[in-house]
């Protein structure tokens, strides 16, 4: 992958995604909510299977709009700077984090979707990720995250707002900061080389 063409395929990537959460909204909304049945219901067995679709469902366009901005930024952000490799695992790990944290922790009978806990499982990640690698440039990006989008952070407080999933934020962030020292970059190691010695 080329410099140049790095930043497009990173924006293509984003964009697809958002693309897809609203074509996914679009057939939701048109089936009378048959996607929310994807949503997680927490200590039930059979849901675990839901914790992966979950991330790309919500509960009517006004959730999904909430999300769209920040996924967008924050995602290609983490996916220029990370690659796409590295970036999709930081993900994966987001979602397998917030999804369990749901089910274990949500309250009975309750049901959960959305992407915000990716939101927040980025923003960890982004905050972190340059203390972690040393690097100045990804230091500055995370506090210029902080600054940004600082004031998510109260969406991760235990809450009696039956409507947020704060269990989903608390969880995604925490997968977002883990998912900083999994995928890190490190070190290669120096190879010795032989001694060289003259021919006698």
């Amino acid at each position: 992958m080329t410099a140049r063409a790095k930043p497009v395929i990173c924006l293509m990537l984003m964009l697809g995604w958002v693309a897809l959460l609203w074509l996914l909204e679009g057939v939701d909304v048109l089936t009378g909510g048959a996607l929310d049945t994807f949503g997680i219901q927490p200590r039930e067995p059979a849901e675990l299977v839901d914790i992966v679709p979950a991330a790309f469902m919500h509960f009517g366009f006004g959730h999904l709009a909430a999300n769209t901005l920040p996924l967008l930024l924050l995602g290609f952000v983490a996916a220029l700077r990370s690659g796409i490799r590295r970036f999709l695992g930081v993900v994966l790990l987001v979602i397998v984090a917030s999804g369990l944290g749901v089910w274990l922790t949500a309250a009975p009978g309750s049901n959960t979707a959305g992407a915000s806990g990716v939101v927040f499982g980025l923003f960890g990640y982004l905050l972190v990720r340059g203390f972690i690698e040393r690097k100045a440039l990804d230091i500055g990006i995370g506090l210029a995250v902080a600054v940004v989008y600082g004031s998510i952070l109260w969406g991760a407080l235990p809450t009696t707002a039956g409507q947020i999933s704060w269990q989903g934020h608390l969880f995604g962030l925490i997968g977002g900061v883990a998912a900083a020292f999994v995928v890190r970059q490190r070190p290669r190691a120096v190879t010795a080389r032989p001694a060289v010695r003259p021919v006698p």
